[in-house]
């Protein structure tokens, strides 16, 4: 939240530079609209370009899939797929849509993956299953 308030205020204060400038260009006629209108341009290119980097370096910090707690659980693949839309929040009936098999069929599934993680609910199942860095969120 706080970074976001960052992002905007200085955004806010670089249109209002720039505001400044271009009526300064103005009045004293040492620049042209055009290279008023330029100036802002890379400004604020450069402004997206450093937001942008931000926001990947955010993506990256995230956690690490541990593929060998994964193994060690015995989750199948079609079972994570499924532990996976579970912690999107989706109901057994929109995983089945989402990966095509019937809703019985995902209700095995969640059933299996709620006993390899040792989970009485699924909510406890997600819990557990990002202490065990098996959930890239």
């Amino acid at each position: 939240m706080k970074k976001t308030i960052l992002i905007f205020g200085m955004l806010a204060f670089a249109i209002l530079a720039l505001l400044q400038l271009s009526q300064y260009a103005l009045i004293s006629g040492d620049l042209t609209i055009e290279l008023v209108i330029s100036g802002i341009a890379i400004v604020f290119f450069v402004i997206g370009v450093f937001i942008q980097k931000r926001f990947r370096k955010e993506e990256t910090v995230q956690k690490e899939i541990d593929q060998k707690q994964l193994e060690a659980i015995g989750l199948s693949k079609r079972e994570y797929e499924v532990l996976l839309e579970m912690a999107s929040g989706y109901s057994n009936k929109e995983i089945a849509e989402h990966l095509f098999v019937s809703e019985s069929t995902i209700k095995t599934h969640v059933s299996n993956v709620l006993l390899k993680l040792d989970a009485k609910r699924r909510t406890q199942a997600i819990q557990k299953a990002k202490e065990l860095h098996i959930l890239p969120i």
